[in-house]
């Protein structure tokens, strides 16, 4: 083409050349291409609280927010965290220097890697893992190495001798989701105290992925990383608004951690987006202090919402793992005398109607990952029953 120059080198710089679209574009593509039932990419089909809606209008009219907002975040959400942190788990943070609002958790995960690590730095995580762990790991010039969960009594298990192991001299980090996504797998006390242990021997920092705190299903509830011993000073927590109040689009997320690491990852950060969804920051302000209430009827009506999928997966052929936590089911396609997740999901929208994601796409080792594949159940339930139907009949 004419004025375009010629040049033997990628386009794409090396460390992003292996991730290329993600796999959630694709398959939401695919949904609408087929207008098949969308249980793919993890987004509520309905808008959170009501209340909460009507606060982000109530701030775009007040003019609040409409203009750059603090870099850190307004105070009155840094405040609202804080104060949730507090009430919540008895973690006490510094809403000035130990608080930052992030344009969700996505942008948080990239800041803190970014900002934590050198290049050659090795960074140790949960896989299967969200893809965006691996593409923040390699912007950052680090090295993953993975530590799989594996199967085991109907749930993903972590291995503690297989995590020990993964550490070595070059490790400076530990990437830790729980709730996790994909597995729905919630990591016990006891596998919790474990690695607080390997994190204080050995001096790593711990960044958590805690977006689904407020979607645990059984009465233990969440555990934050943060709470043991020898981890107040060494951890990046990450929560997020989307997964807890479903509005998963304004993109509101925030770091807690000592002062010197929220300064850390604020400085990478701001180079990042610097500030964003100014007047949701408001409603998200308001949010914080619903009612304990709200949180209950939230958790328990995704776990009515979780049980309609497994039971409608179940029946359909799928061996399911039942999450204890997030708002995804992983399930294992063998049973149907299938094993390529990644060809299973791109003909099942024409063959079900519904559209999937292969889990392989969360590992390193596609081969680990092949037989499974992830089904959303964060929609309306007449949406899952209908889903579960096509799936039945296919």
């Amino acid at each position: 083409m004419a004025g375009m120059t010629s040049t033997a080198r990628p386009y794409l710089n090396r460390r992003l050349a292996e991730f290329g679209t993600t796999i959630f574009a694709e398959m939401s593509a695919l949904a609408v291409a087929t207008g098949s039932i969308n249980l793919g990419q993890g987004f509520p089909d309905t808008d959170g609280p009501e209340e909460v809606r009507e606060a982000a209008v109530r701030a775009l009219r007040d003019g609040r927010g409409n203009q750059y907002p603090p870099g850190p975040g307004i105070p009155e959400l840094r405040s609202a965290i804080a104060a949730h942190q507090l009430r919540r788990y008895g973690l006490a943070y510094d809403p000035d220097t130990e608080v930052l609002v992030t344009a969700g958790a996505t942008e948080a995960i990239a800041a803190a890697l970014l900002a934590l690590l050198e290049p050659g730095d090795e960074v140790v995580a949960l896989e299967p893992y969200y893809d965006s762990y691996a593409a923040s790991i390699a912007m950052a010039g680090g090295t993953r190495v993975p530590v799989t969960l594996r199967p085991h009594d109907g749930a993903f298990r972590l291995d503690l001798d297989e995590l020990r192991a993964a550490v070595t001299g070059r490790t400076r980090l530990l990437l830790i989701n729980t709730p996790h996504n994909p597995t729905g797998t919630v990591l016990t006390r006891e596998e919790l105290t474990a690695i607080a242990e390997l994190a204080v021997e050995r001096d790593l920092l711990v960044v958590t992925d805690e977006v689904y705190e407020h979607l645990v299903f059984d009465d233990a509830g969440h555990l934050p990383l943060a709470t043991f011993p020898g981890m107040r000073e060494r951890t990046v927590s990450i929560g997020s608004a989307g997964k807890t109040f479903s509005f998963t689009g304004w993109k509101v997320g925030w770091v807690t951690a000592a002062p010197e690491l929220v300064t850390a990852v604020r400085s990478a950060k701001q180079f990042l987006t610097y500030v964003s969804s100014g007047p949701f920051q408001y409603a998200v302000a308001e949010a914080m202090t619903l009612p304990d209430s709200y949180f209950e009827d939230f958790r328990r009506s995704m776990r009515e919402r979780r049980d309609i999928l497994a039971e409608g997966l179940t029946a359909a052929g799928f061996e399911v793992f039942r999450p204890a936590g997030t708002y995804f089911v992983t399930t294992d396609i063998r049973p149907l005398g299938e094993k390529d997740g990644f060809a299973f999901c791109r003909a099942l929208p024409e063959r079900a109607g519904v559209v999937a994601i292969p889990n392989a796409v969360f590992y390193d080792d596609r081969e680990a990952g092949a037989p499974f594949v992830r089904f959303a159940f964060c929609k309306r339930e007449e949406v899952l029953r209908e889903a579960a139907r096509r799936l039945r009949a296919m």
